[in-house]
């Protein structure tokens, strides 16, 4: 199986990236001991678009590991999205799929699967309490828009994994081993 792994931690104030690179680490220690083909690039080293493109096309599997800044991704990883998904029209998407007769969003032509890694300052409660914040819609629901851009790019979701309190009450140990198990759970099937 071939993995990409995008890295999108945006070092910045009290954030330095830890966490995700954690996370990050995991996942290509558990993928290179499987014997799958494992790529990473991770943003705040910088890229290059074409590589990019390729790293893409090549992927049966894309991880986005990301923290949550302002209930977005981090303003670096959405330029990557912009740069290089523009890049790849012809190869990893055509258009809009209407012209082809299909419906709006089925020009993708990315055959993978994706999986969501993020790491959020925010309580697990504040997404499972109907009364809080995100309505008791999960992360997942707090990310539709994400979703739907891997959608639209053809590629199909994996169960989505989330660390929570990693500013007030971060327990790494704990979410990589929660990690690790994640992927043991989706993949050694």
């Amino acid at each position: 199986m071939n993995v990409f792994l995008l890295n999108g931690a945006d070092p910045r104030g009290y954030s330095k990236g830890a966490y995700n690179q954690a996370l990050s680490d995991v996942a290509c220690n558990y993928f290179t001991a499987r014997g799958d083909a494992f790529k990473t690039t991770r943003i705040q080293d910088g890229y290059n678009v074409e590589n990019e493109v390729d790293k893409l096309d090549w992927a049966d599997v894309i991880i986005y590991q990301f923290p949550i800044y302002w209930f977005h991704m981090p303003a670096p990883m959405k330029a990557y999205i912009d740069d290089v998904f523009m890049a790849g029209r012809g190869k990893i998407w055509i258009n809009d799929g209407r012209d082809q007769g299909g419906n709006y969003g089925s020009g993708g032509l990315l055959n993978a699967k994706y999986m969501l890694s993020t790491t959020w300052n925010a309580p697990p409660d504040a997404f499972v309490e109907p009364e809080q914040l995100f309505d008791g819609k999960g992360p997942d629901g707090a990310l539709f828009a994400f979703h739907k851009m891997n959608e639209f790019m053809g590629a199909s979701a994996l169960p989505s994994f989330s660390c929570h309190n990693i500013v007030k009450r971060a327990d790494l140990d704990a979410d990589t081993h929660r990690f690790l198990t994640h992927l043991k759970t989706t993949f050694d099937t």
